[in-house]
């Protein structure tokens, strides 16, 4: 389970550096202020810019901490994963703790409007720092479904590499608009149960 001190160190370091309290406080706003934007105009109209203004940060300050609206949006997601999704009960069997770590990744960005778009668009780019946070958010994934599969799973590494590619269709499949982040959570379990049947 995230403690409150890794969620705190989340918060406080960056693709680019780590920060302090304030700038951890800037980055914040930031995030919010993408959220906001996103939900109301969509990715199309994001800009670096726009976000720094409704966070009341000077723009060149923004860009200290954000080279492109693909690496903001990227560190949005990132920044949820990591404080958002907890390792899965260790009480529960494999099957049951495989099914928690995929909805508690799939549930991410639901119910927040065009973000899910958004962070398909942005981990599907180039940019050199949102391609950093998308090789973060895979092993950060795996680690969480390795965990959940267990040691004691005969083919334990073969299961979480077919589970990470059902993740990462099923995000696609949501950013794109195809099924709704909960529908797409409940494919996710149901699929991951045929890799994994019951004890």
């Amino acid at each position: 389970m995230s403690t409150p001190v890794e969620s705190a160190g989340v918060a406080t370091e960056s693709t680019r550096r780590r920060l302090s309290p304030q700038q951890a406080e800037k980055i914040s706003k930031m995030a919010d202020a993408a959220v906001e934007i996103l939900a109301a105009d969509g990715f199309d109209a994001l800009s670096v810019r726009d976000v720094a203004k409704r966070a009341g940060v000077a723009p060149a300050t923004a860009y200290t901490y954000f080279s492109s609206k693909s690496h903001l949006v990227a560190e949005v997601f990132w920044r949820r994963l990591a404080a958002g999704v907890p390792e899965a009960d260790p009480s529960l069997p494999a099957r049951d703790r495989v099914a928690q770590v995929l909805r508690g990744v799939s549930m991410v960005v639901a119910g927040d409007g065009q973000l899910g778009g958004a962070v398909t668009v942005a981990l599907l780019g180039n940019d050199p720092d949102s391609e950093h946070l998308r090789w973060r958010i895979g092993r950060f994934i795996h680690d969480r479904l390795a965990a959940a599969v267990g040691n004691d799973h005969p083919e334990a590494e073969r299961v979480v590499d077919a589970l990470q590619m059902l993740y990462a269709g099923g995000l696609v499949t949501a950013g794109m608009g195809h099924l709704t982040y909960e529908a797409t959570s409940e494919r996710l379990v149901a699929a991951a149960g045929l890799l994994m049947p019951a004890d």
